[in-house]
């Protein structure tokens, strides 16, 4: 007998091919063939429930019971379009989203109510519930008397039929659209984006009150008590010990400053590039660095900025626990994405779990639609990865 031809199961890519259905049964008709006597029991259940707990909540809708009643109806047949997902996936091989959770409502408890009352992938679960009592007992009905008389045409027939059911599926019980799950993502990318702002600003307000600011007391202070002096006519070798010091605590101040300004957003960067900041960074690194940037253009500040101080954050981590005798540092453009790529010849062992803020840097990247990857044996090397979104300059920025 013939290796029978493949064809691509219809709906979404990743989904494995079904081979054409023929007169020898194969597991995937005898899958279907389950899955489609399975629908009686299973659609009578979700029917029983869909019929009764809308009945109830929308007959109690007048009281205070009624619409809570009904918000936790939506909420169990988000359970069920679940199940009924987890069942086609086993037996159909249909391969759908499972939808993002039901995100908080505001307002307390009629926060939640209302906002289970308009959550969109509950009612249409409860619609696949209403409507497949009939087509179950359809399917069933068919799929039995095909066992026992329509031997030769059952394979054509649940095929048939289970393509039907997978259209139900994917159509009912897939999550609302791509713009439901793009707004589920970047919801939690804000709480990331909102918890890194506060952290870097506290830093920024600890790093000016424990540094420049006490520097700049100290200074007052002296030169107070130098002015002092000068007033009372007792300017000594005090008074110029005094002075000294505190030109001392001025460039000090000056570079604590500077450094400070350099974490916020180095001037180097402004004013030449990523190439040339990078650089920078690499001459500070206590390993050798090889930098390599391949851009054609700047690109925007912010994108620029977040390359930056990925790449630092690499370098330091380098510096600090890798043990590495050198390090390299690419950053090219492909298509409308930015690629960084560190890798150093330490003694590998990093992991996002490891302590050293990879998870963190991992958290920021992913909440600009960004990608962190990192391959680290033990032994070494370690190849650090960011993928970051490609935004042109505008042209009132460009030099």
């Amino acid at each position: 007998m013939s290796t029978p031809t493949t064809e691509s199961a219809p709906g979404t890519s990743g989904e494995p091919t079904l081979p054409r259905p023929n007169l020898a049964f194969q597991g995937g008709t005898w899958r279907e063939i389950a899955y489609l006597l399975a629908n009686l029991p299973c659609t009578i259940v979700g029917f029983v429930y869909a019929v009764t707990l809308l009945a109830l909540g929308g007959g109690l809708a007048v009281t205070v019971i009624g619409l809570p009643l009904l918000a936790l109806a939506l909420g169990g047949a988000r359970l069920l379009g679940r199940f009924e997902r987890g069942r086609a996936r086993r037996l159909l091989g249909v391969r759908v989203e499972e939808p993002s959770r039901l995100p908080r409502g505001k307002g307390g408890g009629l926060g939640a109510v209302w906002q289970a009352l308009r959550d969109p992938v509950g009612w249409r679960a409860m619609l696949f519930s209403l409507m497949r009592l009939p087509w179950g007992v359809l399917t069933f009905s068919l799929t039995l008397v095909g066992l026992f008389v329509l031997w030769p045409v059952l394979p054509f027939l649940v095929r048939l039929l289970a393509d039907a059911d997978r259209a139900m599926v994917r159509g009912l019980l897939s999550p609302s659209d791509e713009l439901e799950r793009r707004i589920a993502e970047l919801e939690s990318d804000r709480g990331v984006v909102v918890d890194t702002a506060a952290a870097d600003l506290r830093r920024i307000e600890r790093d000016l009150h424990d540094g420049a600011q006490a520097r700049l007391v100290n200074l007052a202070m002296g030169l107070g008590l130098a002015k002092e002096k000068l007033a009372e006519g007792t300017a000594d070798a005090t008074v110029a010990a005094m002075v000294d010091e505190a030109h001392g605590e001025v460039k000090l101040a000056l570079q604590e400053l500077r450094d400070l300004a350099r974490g916020i957003h180095p001037a180097v960067l402004t004013d030449r590039g990523l190439g040339a900041a990078l650089s920078s960074l690499g001459g500070r690194c206590t390993v050798p660095v090889r930098t390599a940037v391949d851009l054609p253009e700047r690109p925007a500040a912010a994108i620029e900025g977040i390359a930056y101080f990925t790449v630092s954050e690499l370098l330091q981590n380098i510096s600090k626990h890798s043990g590495a005798r050198s390090a390299s540092v690419d950053v090219w453009r492909t298509g409308d994405r930015l690629l960084l790529r560190v890798e150093d010849d330490g003694r590998g062992g990093a992991a996002l779990d490891g302590g050293t803020g990879l998870a963190g840097l991992a958290e920021r990247l992913d909440a600009v639609d960004g990608v962190f990857t990192l391959t680290s044996p033990g032994g070494g090397p370690t190849v650090a990865v960011a993928e970051l979104p490609w935004r042109a300059r505008p042209a009132t920025e460009r030099p």
